[in-house]
């Protein structure tokens, strides 16, 4: 029997969380979401309420920012300097950080009786979900002027139009395109059903894989160019979580193309290794 998983219907993510000003020297942030109230909570910190749209919360987050106060370390070219180079990331006191010692290796396995499209489309939406959350805490800094390219590593991502022409723009933009496209199908019946009798298209896996593979790049780009204010919002552990469970998860359905993993093979192997859960993952998915 297909089964219906309440979370897929919803598609009522956040789409930003923008700062504006403060109060006794303590930054007030915004919640900006085109839907109607959702409940808001800040891995890390105390804040957790149900906001409307536009809502006011803070200031609590300020204070892991530094006062409120950051500057970016770009170069005008949007090359970081050499010292960011060093990827912090991969630093063990750093790397080792959790939010939950799960399993993700067996946690990622189809459970029985659970149709194979019902579960990839469940763990799909989720990490559409908590990736845009996570990159949304670090969106103010993720700017034009400092990322002036959708870079990791020594790699540069090209967006795609409908018509198959190549577009280059800076990191934000091409997230937005991300966020705007993934979204889009996600919430569209005819992709993603969520209704009792709708089947799903012959073309779902290679969507998944598409999605799987832009999502990715947001990680990548939140470890190479954001760490360091992931640090200083004390949220590392949150994104070691979710790229673990990710890649693993990724890994079990042949979901992403080693090809284009390779640029944060790196950070895959000492986070997915040992007590990051484990490596490998079986294969179910098509090649």
């Amino acid at each position: 029997m297909r089964r219906n998983f309440p979370s897929r219907k919803a598609g009522l993510w956040p789409r930003r969380v923008q700062r504006h000003g403060g109060i006794d020297g303590k930054a007030v942030f915004q919640l900006v979401t085109p839907s109607e109230a959702v409940v808001v909570e800040l891995p890390g910190t105390a804040a957790v309420q149900t906001a409307p749209p536009g809502r006011l919360f803070g200031p609590g987050l300020a204070e892991l920012l530094g006062c409120g106060h950051w500057k970016s370390k770009a170069k005008p070219n949007g090359k970081k300097p050499a010292a960011e180079e060093k990827k912090m990331y991969l630093e063990p006191e750093y790397a080792k950080s959790r939010i939950t010692d799960v399993g993700f290796k067996e946690l990622v396995v189809l459970p029985r009786e659970i149709d194979l499209n019902e579960w990839l489309a469940s763990n799909t939406t989720t990490f559409f979900h908590h990736v845009n959350l996570q990159y949304s805490t670090i969106s103010e800094f993720c700017t034009g002027e400092a990322c002036q390219t959708m870079a990791v590593c020594n790699t540069q991502y090209y967006w795609y139009d409908e018509r198959g022409k190549k577009v280059k723009c800076t990191a934000p933009q091409y997230v937005d395109f991300v966020m705007s496209s993934v979204q889009k199908l996600v919430t569209d019946e005819d992709v993603f059903p969520t209704k009792y009798g709708r089947e799903f298209p012959s073309s779902f896996e290679s969507l998944v894989k598409k999605i799987c593979k832009y999502l990715f790049h947001v990680l990548a780009h939140i470890y190479w160019s954001h760490f360091k204010e992931t640090l200083a919002l004390e949220l590392h552990g949150h994104l070691n979580t979710l790229y673990v469970h990710f890649i693993l998860f990724a890994r079990e359905f042949n979901l992403l193309d080693p090809k284009d993993t390779a640029v944060m093979d790196d950070l895959t192997e000492v986070l997915c290794s040992g007590g990051g859960g484990g490596g490998g993952g079986g294969g179910r998915g098509g090649g």
